[in-house]
């Protein structure tokens, strides 16, 4: 039986939050005076590897 979308990002969640970095969201006062909204970049250039790229990696090799 296959899981549920929200089953599956759970299970995702919880296996790379042990080598996942919890990085901080930052406000961009400029984007956001260019778009009218509140935007908020977060910052995954501060994880270990450097890039956003880990976390669907880590899942996938998990799953190996």
């Amino acid at each position: 039986m296959r899981l549920k979308l929200w089953e599956e990002i759970e299970l995702a969640q919880n296996r790379v939050r042990k080598v996942i970095l919890r990085t901080p969201m930052l406000y961009s006062d400029a984007i956001s005076k260019l778009t009218g909204k509140e935007v908020y970049l977060k910052l995954e250039n501060l994880q270990k590897t450097g890039s956003f790229k880990i976390r669907g990696a880590y899942y996938k090799l998990s799953q190996l």
